[in-house]
């Protein structure tokens, strides 16, 4: 924790101190002016030695505007596959949306944002542009981040049945990258780059036009890469970082204040599911939880069916998730979801009923010790399946729940993104989290090139074992 964020005793009720402080820095100005050339000199020698960003230097790539910028400027084009008609207004404020100003007390002054969770990859370019070592000579960078916004980019072809059309941006921006200097020191293995979209997306297995999405993280190229992604693939070079919530505080005690609140909130209800249900898809738990939680007394269902019930507003979510111990986090469209994020921002304890949900996902971010802030009620067989939640959540003891819940407010800062025009002092947010373990993923694959092992063994390779149900998670 840095110094600033400790409160330190005030000169005017400690006099003698302050008398103590005043001749040592007397004493200290009369030691410089007698050896400050030789000082000088040491200060030189020592300056790598104590440079605090030695290992975490970052040099970002300034791509082309088709890649990144061109899309911020032609928003209007960017709306399918989302429930909006117009995305322009997200792309205020850095990335976080439109202001909310009408937040009926539940956040502090200008914390609250409508932020569109498909805006990952431009709120995280904003914070690397603030990053504390950024470096313009590349061959002191640790890493190097590519600032393409793949996931934007991708959202106005997915639905086109031209392949072609499907994967231009990609293969044009993955040949304008290794055409550059910094390619050559690792061959793409210190680079990395954000999107706003799961991995998924662009992990297109066929050349058939019945298969969703692009195959820009098969291009040799890619694979070299690693990705950041709201919900990562079965694949080793990508990784889970969370999505965004509606939170964006500017200073440390936004996030004191917040954490308070919540701590002190009263839940009437024991549980609690924010969602629809997905008829359509084959194995999922969705139908039966919704029944569950009508037939209940103790929880609140709010449906999320298209024009039921405004699960678009943060407010309305967040308020209702306040009120709740508990919040269902079944699989969706794919086996993550924001609502993890917003569930924990509200102090409420999620309950998994999938690993590849949040355990097999955010490992930097979420304890390794899932008991400690969620509860795991397994799936194997939605068909076979006859748990009874309430029951389940209800046997928990009191003294489990309420040290759970510490767990989860203490979990806050790890999973929200602070403003892009500030800095937290005292946390690491979710970026900071994000960013230190992509150096230590680099860093790495260059121990492993120092010592004369081949770096692409098991950094691009698949993981058939990462989302199953194994007796970890039994």
């Amino acid at each position: 924790m840095d110094k600033s964020c400790v409160i330190s005793p005030s000169c005017y009720d400690n006099h003698h101190l302050c008398f103590a402080f005043l001749f040592s820095f007397l004493f200290c100005s009369l030691l410089l002016s007698f050896h400050a050339p030789n000082l000088l000199r040491l200060t030189s020698k020592t300056k790598n030695v104590t440079d605090s960003c030695t290992g975490r230097y970052v040099y970002i790539h300034q791509l082309p505007s088709r890649f990144n910028d061109y899309l911020l400027q032609n928003c209007q084009s960017l709306t399918r596959g989302t429930d909006k008609p117009n995305m322009c207004p997200y792309m205020q404020n850095n990335g976080l949306g439109p202001h909310i100003t009408y937040s009926q007390g539940l956040f502090s002054n200008n914390t609250c944002y409508a932020t569109n969770q498909f805006l990952l990859e431009v709120i995280f370019h904003n914070r690397m542009t603030k990053y504390g070592c950024l470096t313009n000579d590349s061959s002191l960078a640790s890493a190097i981040f590519v600032p393409f916004y793949a996931g934007l980019d991708v959202s106005r072809f997915l639905w086109l049945s031209n392949l072609t059309e499907r994967d231009s941006s990609g293969r044009d921006l993955l040949q304008w990258v290794a055409k550059r200097p910094e390619w050559k020191q690792m061959w793409g293995r210190d680079h990395f780059l954000v999107s706003g979209r799961i991995a998924w997306d662009f992990r297109r297995q066929y050349d058939d036009a019945s298969y969703w999405g692009s195959k820009f993280r098969f291009i040799p190229e890619s694979m070299n890469m690693s990705m950041l992604a709201v919900e990562a693939s079965s694949w080793n070079n990508d990784y889970a970082i969370p999505y965004p919530t509606s939170f964006h505080p500017s200073e440390d005690t936004h996030v004191y204040r917040w954490q308070r609140k919540i701590r002190h909130q009263k839940r009437p209800y024991l549980f609690t599911f924010t969602g629809a249900p997905r008829p359509e898809l084959e194995g999922s738990i969705r139908g039966k939880i919704i029944d569950q939680c009508r037939a209940s007394s103790v929880c609140k269902f709010v449906d999320c069916s298209y024009g039921v019930e405004r699960c678009d507003d943060p407010i309305n979510v967040i308020k209702v998730f306040e009120s709740s111990v508990f919040c269902l986090q079944p699989p969706g469209d794919s086996y993550t979801r924001r609502s993890i994020f917003d569930s924990i921002l509200a102090g409420c304890i999620p309950v998994f009923f999938h690993p590849g949900t949040a355990y097999s996902q955010y490992k930097w971010h979420l304890p390794k010790n899932r008991t400690k802030y969620s509860v795991y009620i397994p799936v194997k067989d939605v068909k076979q399946w006859n748990v009874n939640v309430e029951q389940v959540l209800l046997g928990i003891p009191e003294g489990e729940v309420f040290a759970m819940r510490e767990e989860v407010i203490k979990l806050l800062p790890n999973i929200i993104y602070a403003d892009p025009r500030s800095k937290l002092d005292c946390f690491e947010d979710a970026f900071d989290l994000a960013v230190k373990g992509m150096l230590e993923r680099i860093e790495k694959v260059r121990e492993a090139m120092r010592s004369g092992r081949d770096p692409s063994i098991g950094f691009a390779d698949e993981d058939h074992y990462k989302y199953t149900f194994s007796q970890n998670y039994s």
